[in-house]
């Protein structure tokens, strides 16, 4: 199927070429391009000079197929720059719009297609990273995934969206892909079957999504889709972008509306469509080494002696250097391949004892608290739309924090947005931060409004409260004042914020005034 879509895509790419030589000559304004490239996956970055292109693989599974290609094109194409996103996927960036095309071009045949990677297009589908593996989950949702994102790849050019589409799997109730509020989300129940979320999302007006059908046989997933995209183009907002995205569908139609306009959407397909998917159980033949092995970042996987290593670089900036050390390394080791996670890390599964360790070794430098494991989208350096400089604060703060040497857990993750659309979802974070300017007496200054409060985790959704913005150089300096105020206490952040709520509202006061 795969192979399908590249043949009839390719084709496009000579329209793709002849309008990014026009915005390079001028003849196209950044908004007209933007909105014609982003169906490409791809960008321009800020000042119009080079381009980025975000590859999507279903499920963040990144084989050793895939991670080969990216380290070719990146020698090739002399690519200095790659970041790993929040929605499973790899960003290359600082192309040239000279070798654009013909990268695109390798990237798709390589099985990585960056059509509908950005723009008005179903997105990539999400899965939780260690589907398949992980001792705890409900059961495998990575195959209902991928059917997922190859049946979406359909409507790329034959239906004309609002806004976008993101849709995801969870595994567990840890709701790693946010599917209880994304566009449309399959969360997975203890009995193999799927409660289906709808109209969820993060960004402006954020809102968590609404539960339009339970119990569902994973071999219909497809029928629900379907009904979203019937429920999506029919009620969604085609004249009014900014009010375009489908949990805008919970204020125009309601809660009740909604979801009796999706079911009545879902019986129309359910009696006119044959969309059943089977999936068959392929079973790991590989076995362990007759060795054991513990660290924090080795999680024992439920086929007995295998191990899933976790490596996350911080802020999702994998060097290229870095990925080619990783494909040589794994490239002979038995059914093992990367998954990549929705917060800027990546597991590498199926290891032996042996593999396991090899590859703990490789990756040391790896974030190694949960602080350091912080999610910062790509910012205001390189996005065009980016308000702050999310990385460069990250690198600030990881710096700060390093310097006290507070044990594991004293500060939380935080998520770093540039702006209010929310990449570095900041607004499902214990802590997050988005970019903004704050009025000084000295003038306007570069700042990050913090939010404060959010969870991810399925039955505990909660999307942060906003408050006010703190100065970019004062930032690292208030997370070093909340790490020693923890610390002195033995616990944990999430520990200390059962009690202490006041008093991180006082702290945020102090430098918020």
């Amino acid at each position: 199927m795969a192979e399908d879509y590249v043949t009839e895509f390719l084709p496009d790419l000579e329209e793709f070429k002849e309008k990014t030589m026009k915005f390079h000559n001028q003849e196209m304004t950044v908004s007209e391009y933007k909105s014609f490239s982003g169906g490409f996956g791809s960008y321009a970055e800020r000042g119009g000079e080079t381009h980025m292109l975000r590859l999507r693989m279903a499920g963040g599974q990144l084989t050793k197929k895939r991670l080969k290609f990216i380290v070719e094109a990146c020698e090739k194409y002399q690519i200095k720059k790659m970041k790993l996103t929040t929605c499973q996927s790899i960003q290359l960036h600082h192309l040239r719009a000279a070798e654009l095309c013909d990268m695109m071009a390798d990237a798709w045949k390589a099985d990585m297609i960056s059509r509908g990677g950005g723009g008005d297009f179903p997105r990539n589908v999400m899965a939780s990273p260690l589907s398949g593996v992980q001792k705890d989950e409900f059961f495998d949702v990575l195959p209902y995934a991928q059917a997922a994102g190859e049946y979406l790849m359909g409507f790329i050019k034959a239906v004309k969206f609002p806004r976008k589409l993101k849709v995801c799997f969870s595994n567990s109730p840890e709701n790693e892909t946010h599917a209880t509020f994304r566009d449309l989300g399959f969360a997975a129940n203890k009995d193999k079957t799927f409660d289906v979320y709808a109209a969820g999302g993060l960004g402006s007006n954020p809102k968590l999504g609404i539960c339009v059908a339970s119990g569902i046989a994973p071999e219909k997933i497809l029928y629900y889709i379907k009904a979203m995209v019937n429920t999506f183009t029919a009620y969604g907002n085609y004249e009014n972008r900014a009010r375009a995205r489908t949990r805008y569908m919970q204020d125009t139609l309601g809660a009740e509306g909604l979801i009796r306009a999706y079911r009545e959407k879902c019986e129309e397909v359910l009696a006119s469509e044959q969309l059943d998917i089977e999936v068959k159980d392929v079973a790991l033949s590989k076995s362990g080494c007759g060795t054991a092995v513990k660290d924090k970042r080795i999680i024992p996987q439920k086929q007995e002696g295998l191990y899933a290593v976790f490596y996350q670089p911080i802020g999702g900036e994998l060097a290229p250097a870095k990925a080619k050390e990783i494909y040589n390394s794994i490239k002979d080791m038995q059914d093992v391949e990367i998954r990549l996670t929705p917060a800027e890390g990546l597991y590498f599964i199926n290891c032996d004892a042996k593999e396991a360790k090899l590859l703990l070794e490789l990756t040391k430098d790896s974030a190694n608290t949960l602080f350091e494991t912080s999610v910062a989208c790509v910012g205001s350096a390189v996005c065009q739309v980016g308000l702050g400089d999310s990385p460069g604060l990250l690198h600030a703060c990881v710096k700060a924090v390093r310097n006290e040497n507070f044990a594991d857990g004293v500060l939380p993750r935080i998520h770093i947005s540039g702006c209010p659309s929310s990449c570095g979802t900041h607004q499902i974070g214990s802590l997050g931060f988005r970019g903004a300017i704050k009025q000084t007496p000295n003038g306007p200054k570069p700042a990050f409004a913090i939010f404060v409060g959010g969870c991810e985790r399925q039955g505990k959704e909660k999307l942060a409260d906003t408050g006010k913005a703190v100065a970019v150089e004062d930032i690292p300096q208030f997370l070093v004042e909340l790490g020693k105020m923890i610390s002195s206490e033995n616990l944990t952040y999430e520990q200390w914020i059962i009690k202490n709520q006041k008093r991180l509202e006082a702290l945020i006061e102090k430098y918020t005034a």
